[in-house]
């Protein structure tokens, strides 16, 4: 597997299904106004009338709109026939090959999947035992308490891969599972029957090998490989910057494995705080010893590499398919911060896949396998 790019499951189709798959495209919409009526309004004259057989919703807003999601919630429900919709708020969006940031606006894409083929997950309505979820998109607010334990229960659904984000906001952080949720995780969870392929994006690339953490306390790593963990650290970032540490934050990070990984999958995490003369690097969250990481620059050039790298490999797991639409969870650091104004994540996502119906969000944290990731974009195709 390609470093950088995770892999949900293959698309379960034959070559008939591919076919059928494709003669409902989803349809998207925007709008952008500092009144939320005025950009719901142009979101629904691009999707109206919606598909006969539409019967689901994404809706993301940036946060400047985050107040009005009930509102918003309410006209679109009405407006649609759809009583379905999933979404949460972002400090950006995105809809189609375009982004939306640190501006009012809200995107929205209309599906058709068969009913018997998705269930709605909110923390007051776990899935129906029958029903085995396959894939399953879903949004958070980050300041719940016990987030990371919500989505290890997640993990455990037979079969299932969870994607999504958690919501960024400088207000409200609404979570929209059918009608506003609050309490835990929600969202839309799929049965095998939908085909979906799923990738990520890391957007650092390892400046070191990946290095065993042989003593550790806590957040604090004291030895790697059995050396100085400061020592190995300055090694790898070169004498320049290890004179200059305030330079790190934002530059430099730790890539903490998973289990059984061959490296190509981690955790990117920032460098809490570095203690040259007792040999510490610290991060922001418990290690233990035996867990495996490796030192990682983050800058446009290496994040664009593995953009594109990912791009590749979801273009060649789709083959011919022309994919129905598309979601996309991005992190908040991301974006123009780290591309700039020239090209943006959504234009590579639509150079790569032309015509793609395309939605998504900017957020504090983005799901992967039903781990929290952040740094990363996630990008889902249904085909």
């Amino acid at each position: 597997m390609s470093k950088g790019v995770t892999a949900a499951h293959p698309a379960r189709t034959t070559p008939t299904q591919r076919h059928e798959s494709n003669m409902e495209r989803f349809k998207v919409g925007w709008g952008a106004d500092d009144d939320w009526r005025n950009a719901l309004g142009q979101c629904l004259e691009q999707v109206e009338p919606a598909a006969a057989d539409a019967n689901l919703g994404f809706v993301y807003l940036s946060d400047h709109l985050s107040g009005d999601a009930s509102s918003i919630l309410t006209v679109l429900r009405g407006r649609t026939g759809i009583d379905d919709w999933v979404g949460t708020t972002g400090i950006g969006i995105v809809a189609n090959g375009q982004q939306f940031f640190d501006t009012p606006a809200l995107a929205i894409m209309t599906a058709s999947v068969p009913a018997a083929a998705r269930q709605l997950l909110t923390p007051a309505k776990p899935l129906d035992a029958g029903f085995r979820p396959w894939f399953g998109v879903t949004h958070a607010d980050p300041t719940l308490e016990g987030l990371p334990e919500q989505l290890a229960a997640l993990e455990s659904e037979p079969g299932g891969y969870w994607v999504g984000g958690l919501a960024a906001s400088r207000g409200p952080h609404p979570v929209i599972a059918r009608s506003l949720v609050s309490g835990g995780a929600a969202g839309v969870a799929f049965s095998d029957d939908v085909p979906i392929i799923t990738a990520l994006t890391q957007g650092c690339s390892p400046i070191g090998p990946s290095r065993e953490i042989t003593k550790a306390e806590r957040n604090i790593i004291v030895e790697l490989d059995g050396e100085p963990a400061f020592e190995v650290f300055r090694a790898e970032i070169g004498e320049m910057l290890a004179r200059n540490l305030n330079r790190i934050p934002g530059f430099i990070f730790a890539g903490l494995s998973h289990a059984g990984s061959d490296g190509g999958d981690y955790l990117v995490r920032d460098i809490a705080g570095v203690d040259p003369q007792h040999g510490l690097v610290a991060v922001p969250q418990d290690v233990t010893v035996g867990e495996r990481v490796m030192f990682c620059r983050r800058d446009a050039g290496a994040a664009t590499t593995d953009m594109t790298r990912m791009l590749d490999a979801l273009g060649e797991r789709s083959a011919d398919v022309i994919p129905r639409g598309g979601l996309y969870f991005s992190c908040l650091g991301r974006g123009p911060s780290l591309f700039g104004e020239d090209r943006s994540e959504a234009a590579m996502i639509r150079e790569r896949f032309p015509d793609l119906p395309l939605v998504g969000f900017f957020g504090n944290g983005e799901i992967a396998n039903s781990r929290l990731y952040a740094y990363t974009g996630v990008l889902s195709l249904f085909l």
